[in-house]
């Protein structure tokens, strides 16, 4: 079973500074209907205004994946980690018991466009730790280029979930399949362009909910940028 969810359905928040789109239940957005898929919990599309961002802040027992897509995000944490984070760059925080940090576009007039994700953990209490992986363009074109797991499989970083997380980038012609396993689900996020999932076509933004499927196919890509999570039920 294959649920498409539309990019506009999903919840929106204007703060000025910070223009965010929820696809799933998050702050003053409720919906009962997408509290989560599997055990991804969130995911925020962001846009954060020049010289704005987060203050300092906590977490605790999530696993936060940190995807930029336009611009740099400035990253500081009780951790003792000061970094830039720029597009390409996978960013994986796991808050574990707990961590403070804040999160700042240093940029005079630019924009910085990110998406965070929240996937909730399968061990908790863990020691909170940080790691950023540089994932080059050609690692991706015309693939699923794996950048979170479990295992730290290909080079990808480690998150403490049942879940992995793939990006790729397809043009026409470009194809790829990802294999299921009994009782997975997946969660697909078109992050711009056109692609089609299993036959059905997506257009930037949208989403694709994937249950009892026992692949994810990816076809006709048109300058597209995807995320594929491989979930546990």
């Amino acid at each position: 079973m294959l649920t498409l969810r539309h990019s506009q359905e999903r919840g929106f928040a204007d703060h000025g500074w910070l223009k965010s789109f929820h696809s799933f239940s998050f702050a003053g957005y409720y919906d009962p209907d997408h509290m989560g898929w599997g055990n991804l919990r969130v995911i925020n599309e962001d846009w954060i205004a020049p010289a704005k961002g987060f203050g300092t802040h906590g977490h605790r027992d999530m696993e936060i994946v940190t995807y930029v897509l336009q611009g740099s995000l400035a990253h500081k944490d009780s951790m003792g980690n000061i970094k830039a984070i720029p597009p390409g760059d996978v960013q994986r925080m796991s808050a574990g018991t707990g961590v403070q940090h804040s999160e700042f576009n240093h940029a005079p007039n630019d924009t910085t466009h990110l998406l965070q994700i929240w996937i909730e953990p399968n061990v908790m209490g863990v020691q909170p730790s940080y790691e950023q992986t540089t994932f080059p363009e050609s690692a991706k074109e015309g693939r699923l280029c794996l950048v979170a797991s479990p295992d730290s499989a290909q080079g990808s970083v480690k998150i403490h979930a049942d879940a992995r997380l793939y990006a790729g980038l397809f043009e026409a012609g470009q194809a790829a399949n990802l294999a299921l396993a009994a009782g997975r689900k997946a969660y697909v996020h078109l992050v711009r362009g056109a692609l089609k999932v299993n036959g059905v076509a997506l257009q930037t933004g949208d989403a694709a909910m994937l249950a009892d499927e026992s692949q994810v196919v990816l076809t006709e890509g048109e300058g597209a940028e995807v995320l594929v999570f491989d979930l546990c039920a």
